[in-house]
């Protein structure tokens, strides 16, 4: 008698889909509050997850918008973890929009040269050659 499985914990479902690297920090996730699971926020991790649910949360610097399209029974490899949920997700910031970059100024800005500086000094004391 093999009944499909209608309902799992919010924290068993993060860890078996390896969205957490630990059953620990998935239940530290849902008890932060940072979960929402169909735009309600849940802080428990016993709440009954069920297909078709919503989740969106924040981990590490990433937000996360997954929808559930199964349960799973176990957790397993990654390509089988990956089939239990759907990415809605929008596409994280390119690298380059998010940090400036350095070492590149503007001609004329950053500190003068050896020769700016002569200059400078010779208009600040004309006396000296």
């Amino acid at each position: 008698m093999t009944a499909e499985i209608e309902t799992l914990r919010l924290d068993k479902w993060l860890w078996y889909t390896r969205l957490c690297k630990s059953r620990t920090q998935a239940t530290t996730l849902c008890k932060s509050g940072q979960v929402r699971v169909n735009r309600t926020p849940v802080r428990k991790p016993n709440h009954a997850l069920k297909p078709d649910d919503v989740l969106t949360f924040a981990l590490g610097r990433r937000i996360w918008v997954v929808r559930v399209v199964a349960l799973g029974a176990r957790r397993g490899p990654y390509s089988e973890a990956q089939t239990l949920y759907e990415d809605l997700s929008p596409p994280p910031v390119p690298r380059e929009e998010r940090v400036p970059k350095s070492g590149q100024r503007d001609p004329g800005a950053g500190r003068p040269t050896k020769r700016d500086r002569r200059a400078i000094d010779q208009l600040n004391d004309p006396g000296n050659p």
